[in-house]
C-alpha cells in the first residue's frame, strides 16, 4: 500500500487517481473528510487528521512548518515504510534566506536522517502554475498582476499534475535507491512578465501589466490583506530570492526534468476561472 499525504490537493488527488488505476493500494490522508469521500469511493483507504499530529502519521509559520516536520519525520520510523517520495521545491538546497522553501529544504535534512536501507527521492519541483490562480482577483480589481519577484528573471514553472505524474511514476517504477533528488522543471523557463501577458492574452488582454513591487511593498500588501508577520516576511524573502538566483533549477534541462504541459495550456484553464469569478 502506498500513503499519500495532501491527498486532496491538485497534486496529491491525481497521484492517488493514477496510482488506483494501475491497481495499486492506496492510503489517502487529509484533514476533511467529505473531501476524501471521492477518492474512497475509487476505491482508497482514507485517514483524516492533522498532519501536525504525530499520532496521526502556532501561529509562526516555521515553528508550525516545523512541527508539522517533525510529526512526519516520527510517522515515517514509526509505520516501517521502506519507500518515501517527498515532494519538494527548486531552491531547497539553500539553508537560509529563501522564505517558504526554507521548510523544504530542513524537511530534506530531516528525511536524510532515515535508516540507510531506506530509499528517499526528493522531486524539486519548479514552481507551480496554478500557484497563479492567487491572481484572479489581484487581475480583476487592478488591471494587473504585482508580485516581489524581478519581471525578466526566467523561473522554471510546471503544471501540478506533471509533477503529480513524475512522482506516480517513481512510486510505481520504483527506479531508484538510496536518496536521490530529482528536479521536475516544466517545459521552459518563464518570466513573470511573460506569464502575465501570457495570461492576459488569454482573457482578451495581451498588454496585461505586471507590476514589480519591493519585498517590503509585498510584505505591507499581505499583511494588509490579514496575512501573519510571519507568512508575509516569508513570501515577501521568496520574492527577493527568486529575483536574486538563490533560487534556481541545478540541473541543466534534459528529457527527464523537462515535462510536456505548456503555459499556454494553463492560460486558458485561468482564463476559465477569470471570467467564472462572480
Amino acid at each position: 500500500m502506498i500513503t499519500v499525504m495532501g491527498a486532496t490537493g491538485r497534486t496529491g488527488s491525481r497521484i492517488c487517481q493514477t496510482l488506483l488505476e494501475a491497481g495499486v493500494a492506496v492510503c489517502a490522508l487529509g484533514r476533511n473528510a467529505e473531501r476524501l469521500a471521492s477518492l474512497a469511493a475509487a476505491g482508497a483507504r482514507i485517514a483524516v487528521g492533522e498532519s501536525h499530529d504525530a499520532a496521526f502519521l502556532t501561529e509562526d509559520y516555521r515553528e508550525q512548518q516545523a512541527a508539522q516536520g517533525e510529526a512526519i519525520l516520527t510517522a515515517i520510523r514509526d509505520s516501517g515504510v521502506r519507500r518515501v517520495v517527498f515532494l519538494s521545491s527548486v531552491g531547497a538546497e539553500v539553508p537560509s534566506g529563501t522564505g517558504p522553501i526554507i521548510s523544504m529544504h530542513d524537511h530534506e535534512q530531516r528525511l536524510r536522517q532515515l535508516p540507510p536501507e531506506m530509499d528517499v527521492l526528493m522531486l524539486r519541483s519548479g514552481a507551480l502554475f496554478e500557484n497563479l490562480y492567487g491572481a484572479l482577483e489581484i487581475v480583476r480589481a487592478y488591471d494587473c498582476y504585482s508580485d516581489a519577484v524581478a519581471p525578466d528573471v526566467p523561473v522554471p514553472m510546471v503544471a501540478t499534475r506533471d509533477v503529480a505524474d513524475a512522482a506516480s511514476r517513481a512510486l510505481l517504477e520504483h527506479d531508484w535507491q538510496g536518496v536521490v533528488i530529482r528536479e521536475v522543471l516544466g517545459q521552459r523557463d518563464i518570466s513573470y512578465a511573460q506569464a502575465t501577458r501570457l495570461l492576459g492574452a488569454a482573457i482578451g488582454r495581451p498588454d496585461l501589466p505586471y507590476v514589480p513591487v519591493s519585498p517590503q511593498e509585498l510584505e505591507g500588501a499581505l499583511r494588509d490583506a490579514g496575512c501573519s508577520a510571519s507568512v508575509a516576511a516569508c513570501y515577501a524573502e521568496l520574492g527577493e530570492a527568486i529575483s536574486s538566483g538563490r533560487v534556481r533549477a541545478q540541473e541543466a534541462r534534459s528529457p527527464a526534468n523537462t515535462t510536456a504541459t505548456p503555459f499556454e495550456d494553463f492560460a486558458q484553464d485561468w482564463a476559465k476561472a477569470y471570467r467564472a469569478l462572480p
